[in-house]
């Protein structure tokens, strides 16, 4: 099926949202495993709420999950020509006509309609216009939009790739605009030219637009084309099942990068969101997901979002990243915490590369993982106030850390491996647990109770650090407690 195109259109409103996103995933799923054509589309006749800014941020998040188009991106507002041509068409075949019914008029008939507790819909009062009448509008300076003859009576069937057989009344669907008064196209006739013209076979979309599909099929019909097929996909809802929005956290693809969320790991949870691969499977790669997708396999029912099932699943991506992909992805989260420069020297970024993969084992995301790795920068830190109390206040505390750093100060050479076999022949010595040892230093030189193995933490930060750190924790033992 290699004639198979798909396309993705979003509108340029505002960040990718993740139901977007996961939209798009969905397409680019389908058409690689049909050895298709993945179309961009640029939906961008919103001339008031479209920005420039939006396209490309759209596009950076499109690239920066890895969801590569084959064709585009295609922009709607450069192809004003051709929906004028095929709306002038439909009028010229008696299929369309102008309507010069005014804002007042259309308002008072909305208004009318809202206190008899229905649905407005278009009366057709210019569907008969005489000739005489259209010339006098004309001359009047009266502005007009083009609307569709759509059928008064029986129903027009969706037959949905995902939910079957969904029928509309067509009573319910009156003539609607498909050009506005100042030339613009309409979305759904705009969405239906496109789609013929760029000979699109698969529209797989939200939900949301199920509502949209009647009335593009009757615009298919009108300009004497076969549509597309259609797939409309569950709606992404909250943990509450509300609809999703900002007050649940991240909802854009901007949101999820900013907040340290690695694309695979993004790519991965949003594919569960409403599609289910078989076989209880979790983490699954883009190839994989591709091998595995299939519509029937897409859920009716609305998705719930689970950011701790997401949270988890980036932990899983990140512990799984080799060593210099890890760094590279940090570099921006610790810049933003002033840990780093701007330009790395080689030692420096190999350093940055050790202390990513000494500190990724308990890191959700990246903002985690830098905050994580703080004290490898930074010497000015305030110890851990449950520490404090549970180690510190300890009566021995400060000679036990005397006797450490003394041994410490004496290691040759000084790395992870001669510095646990210092803390074993200590622990043998003093009759402690090596755990009795590990604490205090580990609160002397981090500052926290918890984190990576004690010994590479010394090894990263060396002899000078961890010997200065050491002696400044027994000064603010032996000052405060």
């Amino acid at each position: 099926m290699s004639n198979v195109r798909v396309r993705f259109a979003p509108s340029p409103t505002g960040e990718l949202h993740i139901g977007g996103a996961r939209t798009a995933l969905f397409n680019i799923l389908y058409v690689r495993s049909k050895g298709g054509t993945f179309v961009l589309r640029i939906d961008d006749t919103d001339l008031e709420r479209s920005r420039a800014d939006y396209i490309d941020k759209l596009i950076e998040s499109l690239k920066w999950l890895g969801l590569d188009w084959d064709e585009g991106p295609y922009y709607q507002s450069k192809r004003i020509s051709e929906y004028t041509s095929e709306a002038e068409r439909l009028l010229s075949d008696k299929k369309a006509y102008r309507c010069y019914c005014s804002v007042e008029e259309l308002a008072s008939g909305r208004e009318a309609a809202k206190k008899e507790n229905r649905a407005f819909l278009y009366a057709g009062t210019c569907r008969e216009l005489p000739p005489e009448t259209e010339e006098k509008f004309l001359k009047e300076g009266r502005e007009a939009v083009i609307r569709l003859r759509t059928p008064e009576h029986g129903s027009t069937v969706v037959n949905d790739l995902i939910r079957g057989e969904v029928s509309f009344d067509n009573e319910m669907l009156d003539d609607f605009i498909i050009i506005k008064s100042n030339g613009q196209p309409t979305y759904n006739f705009a969405s239906v030219v496109d789609d013929l013209q760029m000979e699109i076979t698969d529209v797989i979309r939200a939900e949301e637009h199920l509502s949209n599909t009647p009335r593009q099929l009757l615009c298919a019909q009108a300009l004497g084309f076969d549509p597309p097929r259609f797939a409309h996909v569950p709606m992404i809802l909250a943990p509450d099942r509300s609809k999703l929005s900002k007050r649940h956290g991240a909802t854009s693809v901007e949101e999820f990068f900013r907040e340290g969320y690695l694309p695979e790991a993004l790519i991965n949870y949003m594919a569960l969101l409403g599609w289910s691969p078989g076989d209880d499977l979790e983490i699954l790669s883009l190839k994989e997901m591709i091998d595995l997708f299939s519509l029937p396999r897409v859920n009716k029912t609305a998705a719930v979002y689970d950011v701790n099932k997401l949270a988890w699943m980036n932990g899983h991506y990140i512990r799984e990243y080799d060593a210099d992909k890890l760094a590279k992805a940090a570099i921006p989260f610790f810049k933003k915490k002033g840990l780093i420069k701007e330009e790395l020297s080689a030692n420096e970024y190999n350093f940055l590369k050790r202390v990513t993969t000494v500190v990724k084992e308990r890191a959700r995301t990246l903002v985690e993982l830098a905050d994580a790795a703080e004290y490898f920068y930074i010497d000015q830190f305030e110890y851990d106030p449950k520490g404090i109390k549970k180690v510190f206040k300890k009566e021995d505390a400060a000679e036990l850390m005397s006797t450490l750093t003394e041994e410490l100060q004496a290691l040759e050479p000084f790395d992870a491996e001669s510095t646990e076999k210092l803390f074993q022949s200590l622990s043998e010595k003093t009759g402690l647990s090596p755990g009795k040892l590990i604490q205090p230093a580990r609160l002397a030189v981090t500052g926290r109770t918890g984190g990576p193995g004690l010994f590479e933490i010394l090894d990263l930060l060396g002899k000078e650090k961890t010997i200065a750190r050491m002696k400044k924790a027994i000064e603010y033992v032996e000052n405060k407690m």
